[in-house]
């Protein structure tokens, strides 16, 4: 990956369709998150799809799905398929993989394997999604081996689009979702790189405590305009986050296109902006060392 090239590290999209063309929600669920986010068109793209829309821009993504098999019993996008897939764009596309902590040892034995055979380079969770808390003991085994691999853990945090609006929020439980869950993670495992995804509504200025405090936990951008972020987001992601913060879209919900378009008029300071959308998450991911190992 020639970071040189790029002009943006995307650090957070979705691969939401399968090769065989099986999507990683229920058309329920799947749906409500259209709904909630205007989509303007239903249709998911691939993966081969998602590299020749990045590399046109110039642009690295990470991409990842969601395991949530226990909460939901609906089968997941396989994190090899994922990972192979992704590995015939090195270019442009960064793998990430998705392992539902219920799945105990067997889920610690998949993330050693996916580091190790196929490079992914970090890992998703969707507590709110996937059904669990956090801070609950039973994900311990999991965060443990991931630090040991030495890539970030990525939670969604706030509110989401999954399930709004049906009867329930198809049992979908928000308070999962709570930053502050994450900040047992942290220190509990200090040596575990931590991305809190998204502007945390409502619990904004507890993920921004928790990234203050904690060295090791990031702040990524996705899932809103811009133009919606709460001031003290654009306020902290100028000065005390200004190497923590990261770009990331959603996309394809939220495209970057419109994203830097909005982006572009925050008042950010003109230093912080390439730290924002690159150089914090080019160091993050390892893509720095990457570079320096290459020879010339």
């Amino acid at each position: 990956m020639d970071l040189d090239r790029l002009t943006a590290i995307d650090v957070h999209t979705h691969a939401e369709i399968g090769r065989d063309g099986h999507g990683s929600l229920s058309p329920e669920l799947l749906g409500a998150s259209a709904a909630y986010f205007k989509s303007q068109s239903p249709r998911q793209p691939g993966i081969d799809e998602i590299a020749a829309y990045y590399r046109e821009r110039r642009m690295a993504a990470v991409v990842f799905t969601v395991d949530a098999e226990h909460a939901t019993g609906h089968p997941r996008i396989p994190n090899d398929e994922i990972a192979e897939d992704c590995a015939r764009h090195p270019d442009t596309l960064i793998p990430f993989a998705s392992i539902d902590p219920h799945k105990g040892r067997a889920g610690v034995r998949e993330a050693r394997r996916l580091v190790e055979r196929h490079r992914v380079r970090g890992f998703k969770f969707h507590p709110s999604l996937q059904g669990f808390s956090p801070d609950d003991p039973m994900a311990f085994p999991l965060y443990e081996a991931i630090e040991e691999l030495g890539v970030p853990a990525l939670f969604h945090t706030g509110q989401t689009g999954i399930g709004a609006g049906v009867a329930g929020g198809g049992g979908v439980r928000l308070r999962y979702s709570n930053p502050m869950l994450v900040d047992e993670v942290a220190a509990r495992f200090p040596a575990l790189r931590i991305i809190l995804a998204h502007p945390s509504f409502p619990w904004q200025d507890e993920a921004l405590a928790v990234a203050v405090h904690k060295p090791l936990v990031h702040i990524d951008l996705s899932g809103w305009s811009p133009k919606y972020f709460p001031p003290q987001l654009i306020r902290y992601a100028s000065t005390l986050l200004r190497d923590k913060v990261l770009f990331g879209s959603d996309y394809p919900v939220l495209t970057p296109d419109r994203w830097l378009a909005d982006f572009a008029a925050l008042d950010i300071r003109d230093e912080v902006r390439p730290l924002i959308l690159k150089d914090n998450a080019a160091r993050l991911l390892g893509l720095a060392d990457d570079r320096k190992e290459t020879p010339s």
